[in-house]
């Protein structure tokens, strides 16, 4: 049994229930995202607010990341997932009601200021697995928010119709309200939990360093965090994006573009679930983190250049896929080793607020860029930004950590 205020010895038991916890916690999650900027169009929004709108999720999880994680150091990780899960909860309720653009903003802002389940699940898995299996129980969470973004958007998308003006929102939002409960359940019956407290630690958390701190005591997890950042941007400017360049260039509706989004996602967890738990020990975290990158710079090309042609949309879609399955658990596998046993919520907590203000850069950037430079622009810009993010990860390697 671990000495207090250690970790946990792995558990694989653990391990598995909170697989099903992410997964079902970001099925709910999923069922919404085709369905949002439908959401936003609907009331009269031009393409740079329907962008802002999606962007204002990932700006109030920027906010509160950094403090679930260290509450999370704190008090565990259990009150974390359930106090984040119920916050979700009401905001899925709320959105299934509101009949305003004001209202959607709202909702997406509770959302994302409640989103503390994120950090806290990687500090979970960091926390029962040894450091040899870190990158495959990493690529494990990951494969399970890539399972719960690829069933949730082609549910959300058939709950809701293919009819871009008459598409009903209510059913998915309350269904993402029931699998949160369902979530939460799980979470007060199944899942243990993993960080053992003493007072010490808890005093320790309780002095844990703030992100900047971090960021600048620690050169590797900062360079880390900022290819995360650009390849993220990269990431959040396609999908706030899409569902617009689809109306525009096709006429597609939520259901298409829910199945759409699936195929991509659908890839990334292949990737994450066989492909990283196969490669991760033979070519190491920071050669798969500079695959995806490369990768999903390519799958950007490959949607920007399709012109009309469906074919090229979906072998861009699949490069994206493959790319960010790659470079997503690779990355964070790498900062969860900038991290000590009594820290790591903490420096997952702030990795998650690099990605989380890349998906605050992303929309906000998508929107103007299609707007006034044309429907390709913030594919061909997200490209440019996921080449960098390969050499500040590879770099990395070659800097001292600071711990």
């Amino acid at each position: 049994m671990s000495a207090p205020g250690e970790d946990q010895a792995v558990r694989p038991g653990s391990l598995r229930t909170l697989f099903v916890v992410c997964v079902i916690d970001v099925l709910g999650f999923g069922v919404l995202i085709p369905l949002v900027p439908y959401m936003a169009h609907r009331y009269g929004a031009t393409p740079t607010v329907i962008t802002a709108v999606m962007g204002s999720y990932s700006l109030c999880q920027l906010l509160a990341a950094p403090l679930w994680g260290r509450l999370s150091d704190r008090h565990g990780r259990r009150p974390i997932l359930l106090s984040s899960l119920a916050g979700a909860c009401a905001s899925y309720v709320l959105l299934g009601l509101v009949d305003n653009l004001g209202g959607v903003l709202f909702a997406r802002m509770l959302a994302g200021f409640m989103a503390g389940n994120l950090a806290a699940a990687f500090a979970y898995a960091s926390d029962v697995s040894a450091p040899e299996a870190r990158a495959r129980s990493m690529g494990m969470v990951g494969a399970a928010i890539g399972i719960g973004f690829m069933l949730g958007m082609p549910i959300g998308g058939t709950l809701a119709g293919n009819d871009a003006q008459g598409a009903n929102f209510l059913r998915p939002a309350l269904l993402s309200a029931c699998l949160s409960v369902v979530a939460m359940l799980l979470v007060k019956l199944r899942l243990p939990e993993s960080r053992v407290r003493s007072r010490a630690a808890e005093q320790e958390a309780g002095r844990a360093a703030r992100p900047l701190q971090l960021l600048r005591a620690r050169p590797a997890l900062l360079l880390i965090c900022a290819g995360a950042l650009l390849i993220t941007t990269a990431q959040g400017m396609l999908e706030s994006i899409f569902a617009l360049w689809a109306l525009d260039r096709f006429g597609f509706g939520p259901r298409t573009v829910g199945y759409a989004l699936f195929g991509a996602a659908l890839v990334a967890v292949l990737m994450q679930g066989g492909g990283v738990r196969a490669l991760a020990p033979r070519l190491g975290e920071a050669r798969l983190a500079l695959f995806g990158a490369c990768a999903y710079a390519a799958g950007l090309l490959a949607v920007a250049a399709t012109g009309s042609g469906l074919a090229g949309t979906a072998v861009g879609l699949a490069l994206c896929g493959a790319g960010m399955g790659a470079f997503g658990p690779s990355a964070s596998a790498l900062a969860s080793r900038q991290s000590r046993s009594d820290d790591r919520g903490a420096v997952m907590g702030t990795y998650q607020a690099g990605t989380s203000l890349a998906r605050v850069i992303g929309p906000f950037a998508a929107g103007p860029l299609y707007s006034l430079l044309g429907s390709n622009a913030p594919f061909i810009a997200g490209a440019c930004l996921a080449l960098p993010a390969a050499w500040l990860v590879w770099r990395s390697r070659r800097v001292g950590s600071g711990l």
